[in-house]
């Protein structure tokens, strides 16, 4: 996990809009502000020069191939995730967001992902994905006979 630049002590909420360090309370950002230098930003990339960046669009299987994933969830369960009142309820926690960001921007997902699960917050929202695709899993593979 992250913690505040600052201070090195707590989890960081806030970034600095100059230069993007993270930090976690006023006090920090005050003490931050006076030595604060801002990062350039970079230059506008060239219209003519987008010959360098692929402009096709792509799709979850050109990502994910079936040698390389052991379990692999059907796009039409992860959809379902994007339906569920419940994981929307919980999005709504920025300290979730937060750290939802941090993994996506980590250098190494792998690492960030295990840091996260020492997370209560981070497991409970895992968990409830794993919910959702699990018992629409289940109730696709149930026949009327089954027993459990």
């Amino acid at each position: 996990m992250q913690i505040c630049s600052v201070c090195s002590e707590h989890t960081p909420k806030y970034k600095c809009p100059a230069c993007k360090i993270r930090y976690c309370s006023l006090g920090c950002y005050k003490t931050h502000k006076d030595t604060c230098l801002p990062v350039e930003q970079p230059a506008p990339i060239d219209p003519e020069a987008t010959d360098y960046f692929n402009t096709e669009t792509w799709s979850v299987e050109d990502l994910l191939h079936e040698e390389d994933i052991v379990d692999k969830v059907p796009l039409q369960r992860l959809k379902l995730l994007g339906q569920s009142k419940e994981l929307r309820d919980v999005l709504c926690n920025p300290h979730l967001r937060e750290l939802l960001r941090s993994i996506d921007c980590a250098d190494s997902k792998a690492d960030a992902m295990k840091a996260a699960m020492q997370e209560p917050l981070f497991v409970e929202f895992s968990d409830r994905c794993l919910k959702i695709v699990e018992n629409e899993a289940k109730s696709l593979t149930c026949n009327e006979g089954d027993v459990f």
